[in-house]
């Protein structure tokens, strides 16, 4: 992986303090780079300007979001001189969609993007450097999303119904005509699912709606209070015409309209289907998330008679795969809920060497009954906070191989630095691209002891 340097150069404050900038106002600028999140960084009057949706080499227009002493946050306006690199976006809400923020550069330069990012963050941490640098794991650019979930807002003063994503920086709601990003089943409905939002009788009880594309399609229409009854019937006859199961979700948890079985997706390699419920966290990029488990099976080598331990596991996305190669899995989840689910998944796919345990992972894993015996490799998937409490407890679990799946580098490289001070190499690390067109950065690592 190239490298480049590290930090931020901001000009020196020096001579009159500079004055207020006011929120609006343009500022013509020369970028210079990118930041980490793919904002353009831009110098002007001691001020060091981050810039949404410039790119390096290019003179834009910027108007100020806001500022504070020598920083500045800034919108792109108009671009005045384009780098070669600059491409058209897609989708005609992608420069003020807050989903997609990277549309106006390449794959390769997202994909250069982001890997750079988990390298400046690693040396950030104690100067680590993996062994190896994996090549990043990627999908289709566009129609990999497989989740998404719809802002919905009843507009008193105009007495209209706002659905779509909400705005960069912003908790305005861009209204939607299309979604590339989507995959071809949820884009395909869409345009007409916004229409009959639009005609229901009582749109102010609504609250979000969430879409999801697995092994079936599912709707769900969270609302605040009473759907009026021809507005249910309206949901269910849409729900009918794209064979999707609808579910109400009021004060309590979400519920189907019918029984309609099984809602989930697969992971083919391995022969398994996980059921999932709305509200249920899975990986929104299906061919992204079944390469990333490949690799990181691959990556632990396990043998068949290994007894493996699998934290933060949430469904089993990844317990269930790794069952299918080694002797016993432990797998332990904090949300009693998901746990419960994951319990189901083992059953359903005949899986009985992997148990499933609830618990608070911020506590001591030593006193725990399931940590008795010893593990010989473990795999982390924590949330953005990371895992530095569990990463401190691992080595005395007997732990050689460890894989560590991040969505914050930030937090990665802190957790890693504890590992390599508990005596842990980091063998291997690489980016994994579950979010093309944004600045977002997945990362999987290897360390052993």
């Amino acid at each position: 992986m190239a490298r480049r340097t590290s930090g931020l150069r901001f000009q020196p404050s020096g001579g009159e303090k500079a004055a207020q900038l006011p929120v609006g106002k343009k500022q013509r600028l020369s970028i210079e780079r990118l930041s980490n999140d793919g904002r353009g960084i831009g110098f002007n009057a001691a001020r060091t300007w981050f810039v949404e949706g410039a790119l390096p080499g290019e003179q834009v227009e910027a108007r100020v979001l806001a500022a504070r002493r020598q920083i500045v946050e800034a919108r792109c306006e108009q671009v005045l001189q384009a780098s070669p690199a600059r491409r058209a976006e897609t989708c005609r809400h992608a420069r003020q969609c807050g989903g997609c923020t990277l549309q106006h550069a390449s794959a390769e330069d997202q994909l250069a993007l982001k890997q750079a990012a988990l390298a400046d963050h690693l040396r950030r941490s104690g100067g680590l450097e993996p062994q190896d640098w994996a090549p990043a794991l990627a999908g289709p650019e566009f129609g990999y999303r497989r989740r998404a979930r719809l802002a919905v807002r009843w507009d008193e003063r105009n007495a209209r119904l706002e659905v779509g994503f909400r705005a960069r920086s912003s908790q305005d709601i861009i209204a939607l005509e299309q979604c590339p990003v989507l995959v071809r089943p949820l884009q395909n409905l869409l345009p007409d699912l916004l229409g009959v939002l639009h005609e229901l009788q009582r749109p102010r009880v609504l609250g979000h709606i969430e879409l999801f594309s697995g092994v079936g399609e599912a709707l769900l229409v969270r609302h605040v209070g009473a759907l009026a009854p021809a507005d249910h019937q309206r949901l269910l006859a849409f729900a009918g015409q794209y064979r999707l199961q609808l579910w109400l979700q009021g004060d309590g948890e979400p519920q189907p309209v019918e029984d309609y079985g099984f809602l989930g997706y697969r992971l083919e390699p391995w022969a398994l289907e996980l059921a999932w419920r709305p509200g249920d966290f899975v990986q929104v990029n299906a061919v992204v998330n079944q390469a990333m488990v490949k690799q990181a099976l691959d990556w632990l080598a396990l043998l068949p008679g290994e007894r493996v331990l699998d934290l933060f596991c949430g469904l089993g996305n990844f317990a269930l795969p790794m069952a299918r190669c080694t002797a016993q899995v432990v797998a332990v989840e904090g949300v009693e809920a998901m746990v419960a689910r994951a319990r189901e998944n083992a059953l359903r796919n005949a899986l009985g060497n992997v148990h499933f345990f609830q618990a608070d992972l911020s506590k001591p894993l030593a006193d725990a009954p399931w940590a008795v015996g010893g593990f010989s490799a473990a795999l982390l998937d924590p949330p953005r906070e990371g895992a530095l409490e569990v990463v401190r407890q691992v080595a005395a679990l007997g732990v050689r191989r460890l894989v560590y799946v991040s969505c914050n580098p930030a937090t990665l490289a802190r957790d890693s630095a504890e590992l390599i001070a508990q005596g842990y190499r980091l063998k291997r690390a690489g980016v994994l691209d579950m979010f093309p067109q944004t600045a977002h950065v997945e990362a999987m690592a290897l360390f052993e002891r």
